[in-house]
């Protein structure tokens, strides 16, 4: 009679190339884990357009109301 895994399909011959499968599913794992990483990273924060730099220094009182309309028709 044998060993009940022999000649069955839930032995370890059935999947000869299981190594593949798994190599593909860790590949796939590290690479949802690159993606998710590359993503944020790609979502952190944006540079800031010159205006909107202009802007900022305005509302913090470094440059004036004549300073501010000089610069942003050269930056315009």
């Amino acid at each position: 009679m044998g060993n009940y895994f022999d000649n069955n399909l839930i032995g370890w011959n059935f999947i000869p190339f299981g190594w593949i499968f798994m190599m593909a599913f860790w590949g796939l794992i590290i690479w949802v884990i690159f993606s998710l990483v590359r993503g944020n990273r790609e979502n952190g924060p944006k540079e800031k357009s010159p205006l909107e730099i202009l802007k900022e220094r305005y509302a913090k009182g470094e440059v004036d109301r004549k300073e501010f309309e000089e610069i942003k028709k050269v930056i315009n």
